[in-house]
Formats: C-alpha cells, structure tokens, sequence
C-alpha cells in the first residue's frame, strides 16, 4: 500500500484528552465520568450545531458540575459532586487544544510527515488547531475541523471535506488513524480507506487493516513501506 495523505482523529489518539480533563478538573474526574462526558458529547453533537468547546462546557456540567445543573439536566451525574460553573466551564472548553499530547505524538507526527501529508479530521474548533499545533512544534498540513464543516463525525462530510481540502479522493492510499470505532474507524472503512487503530488505554476498537500500539510504531510500518 502506498501512502497518499494520512489524516487523524486527534482527540483521544494524538492528544490524551482523559487526561487533560482530569486535569482541568483538578483531578476530580473517575474514568467512569469520563465515559459519561464523551458519551454525552456525542449525543449533543448530533443536536443543533454548536462550537465544540461549547459541548465541552455543557458536557461538563450536565455529568460532573453543580448540583442545580444536574437537576436541569435531568440528574445525570455521577460521582462527587464539583463546584463547576459556566466561566470555568467555559475555560475548560475553550483550552481543549492544550490538553496533553501522548508522549509519542509529536516525534511520530514528524516523522510521518516526512513520509506523505498528515491532516487532522477533528471534532473541534480552529481555535484548539492552534493550540494543539503550537504544542507538536509545528503546523500540520491541514486541520479539518468541525467549526469548519458544521458537523460532527461520523457524518462522511468530514472526510468529504477533508478529500477536497488535501485534493486527495478516497482510496486505499488514503490511511486514516484512530482510537475510536465509532466516530472514526466504520465510516473511514466505509469511504474505501485504510484504516489504522492505535490502542490508546481508553480506545474502541472498530475495522482496521493495520493495529498499532502506539503512532511510533505507525510511523515505523510506515517508513518501511516507503
């Protein structure tokens, strides 16, 4: 397989968005209540369109924030109950792109570039394009983002956009990389591309025709193929 363009789910694969939640929360967040936060993320993503660091902040605070919040919101929570309210939601939200990178991201982003042009197909904002970038230490070859297409994966408009962005058409040369099924992997595989699932410690796997521990061993397997 010869490689075209390499596009990537960014959020859980290249940047560890558990723990930067976590973080964010000043560590008050179970795995569990993660679940739950991305779980709703995604059920408010397939609402009317908002920002994403918008559903971050209401995702926040419907399973993790204040008790009145909670009862509007039909109880959700879960876990201790977090003094969260809207302006440090907000913030949160607004800071996504500054959560943590997985150690081996940045050196294995570089060295794929060196190999074909990589590109992020990301449920975010242009804003958390910047931050992530200004972390990597250098900018991608393109930053496909919901605030863009005003949608969210998995609507196949995310990968159409990003075919007419890098001028690449759906093939298997085309690798796209992920951590997750059901955002990324199934309709990757369903538009003809190869796909490639890296096993972060909170991945869901999906079809794949390559498996990775982490994206050094991607870049690795791909070098070889060169």
């Amino acid at each position: 397989m010869s490689i075209a363009l390499i596009t990537f789910d960014f959020f859980g694969t290249v940047v560890d968005w558990r723990r930067g939640l976590r973080e964010a929360l000043a560590g008050n967040l179970t795995d569990e209540a993660f679940e739950r936060v991305i779980d709703r993320q995604g059920e408010l993503e397939q609402e009317r369109f908002r920002s994403y660091a918008e559903i971050v902040a209401q995702s926040l605070r419907e399973v993790v924030g204040f008790p009145q919040h909670r009862a509007e919101a039909g109880g959700r929570s879960i876990g201790d109950e977090l003094d969260l309210d809207a302006v440090t939601a907000a913030r949160i939200g607004g800071e996504a792109g500054k959560w943590p990178l997985f150690p081996d991201s940045a050196e294995a982003l570089r060295r794929l570039r060196s190999i074909a042009p990589c590109a992020a197909i990301t449920n975010s904002d242009l804003g958390h394009g910047a931050q992530v970038q200004a972390q990597l230490g250098f900018s991608l070859d393109g930053w496909i983002c919901a605030e863009e297409t005003r949608t969210y994966k998995p609507d196949p408009e995310m990968w159409r956009a990003a075919s007419r962005r890098m001028r690449v058409p759906f093939s298997r040369d085309w690798w796209h990389v992920s951590a997750y099924a059901d955002y990324d992997l199934a309709p990757a595989r369903a538009l003809g591309l190869t796909c490639v699932f890296v096993r972060r410690p909170h991945s869901r796997l999906g079809p794949n025709d390559l498996s990775v521990e982490n994206l050094n061993e991607l870049a690795d397997l791909a070098a070889a193929r060169q």
